[in-house]
């Protein structure tokens, strides 16, 4: 019976929010695998665009409440998502016109890219702010709890509680389903087609007549969906507030290069890597230890959840150290 209590312990404190975690970071980390696959540099600006994302679908769901619109036990939230995706690409496109085209035109060093995608950072990040605040905003609705941890107890007998929150099951389903969309996407479409062919070889693929302008404009607008949905999702699942997500973009980055900058599989290994490496290290395993006979007077936490972002830090200095290509051999950094 213990030891059921263990895995149940395991389970709530670690398996489940790490998986939810994890699926937020693949697809933020898909995001910036995308760009820096096809438009070749690395997108600081992609935690920002996050919170421009999540900023757009509140504003929406704050609509449709005031409107009397729910979604039933889903998050409101859910039928605000298409508004505020489309709402980031139109910006993605216009900050895309308006800066990076005049780059790749003169085909700048991607280092330049990288340092324009810092300032464009700084602009999102100041805009944000300005049109929702740096308050705290929870706008989760709809049903709470998938599993109560009184239902896990009154089902099982066991003294340990599970519970699920619906957020977490939503990251999941919502997550897979984007994934599985653009995989299918990239896979059976012309578009995707060309996206990949372009991402392999520019040149060749401008002499087999792809429209250059069209993949980018697709890219950020692929990106733009990806980010959105991912903050959305860690929203839901926690909380918004704007400098959240700035702080984000270190484990989206690690996820990124952990699996290989540039590959689809590895960004979305990379960030159930890297989430179930921040929540094991900053979990307490006291209580798991007790129900395994161990018995200690410490916690038995490595490092307390203050200094969780160091966990994606050293992951991505041992990466780059030591297997620059990520473990799926994308690109190097």
């Amino acid at each position: 019976m213990d030891l059921l209590n263990a895995l149940v312990a395991v389970l709530n404190y670690v398996v489940v929010p790490a998986t939810a975690y994890g699926a937020q970071l693949a697809l933020g980390a898909l995001g910036v695998t995308l760009i820096y696959g096809i438009l070749r540099f690395s997108n600081f600006a992609h935690g920002d665009t996050m919170a421009f994302g999540t900023t757009m679908t509140i504003l929406v769901t704050w609509g449709l409440q005031a409107m009397g619109v729910g979604f039933g036990p889903l998050p409101t939230a859910l039928l605000a998502l298409p508004f505020g995706i489309a709402l980031t690409a139109a910006l993605m496109l216009l900050t895309d016109r308006a800066v990076y085209r005049y780059y790749r035109r003169v085909r700048a060093a991607p280092v330049i890219l990288v340092m324009v995608s810092i300032g464009v950072m700084f602009v999102m990040n100041g805009l944000t702010r300005l049109i929702i605040g740096v308050e705290e905003i929870k706008f989760d609705d709809g049903a709470r709890f998938l599993i109560t941890a009184k239902e896990w107890r009154d089902w099982t007998g066991l003294a340990e509680p599970l519970a699920i929150r619906s957020t977490q099951a939503i990251t999941v389903v919502v997550a897979g389903l984007m994934v599985w969309a653009l995989f299918w996407f990239q896979a059976r479409t012309r578009t995707g087609k060309s996206m990949r062919a372009y991402a392999d070889n520019e040149d060749l693929a401008l002499l087999s007549g792809i429209n250059p302008d069209r993949v980018v404009a697709v890219t950020w607008i692929i990106a733009a969906a990806l980010a959105t949905t991912a903050g959305v999702l860690f929203g839901l699942d926690k909380s918004f507030k704007a400098f959240n997500y700035f702080q984000l973009l270190l484990p989206v980055f690690a996820a990124a290069v952990v699996g290989g900058l540039g590959s689809p599989l590895g960004a979305i290994a990379g960030g159930f890597i890297v989430a179930f490496s921040e929540v094991g290290v900053t979990y307490a395993w006291k209580k798991v230890a007790t129900y395994l006979g161990l018995q200690s007077d410490g916690l038995l936490q490595l490092l307390s959840t203050e200094y969780k972002f160091a966990v994606s830090f050293v992951i991505l200095i041992i990466v780059l150290l030591f297997r620059p290509t990520g473990l799926f051999r994308g690109k190097a950094f």
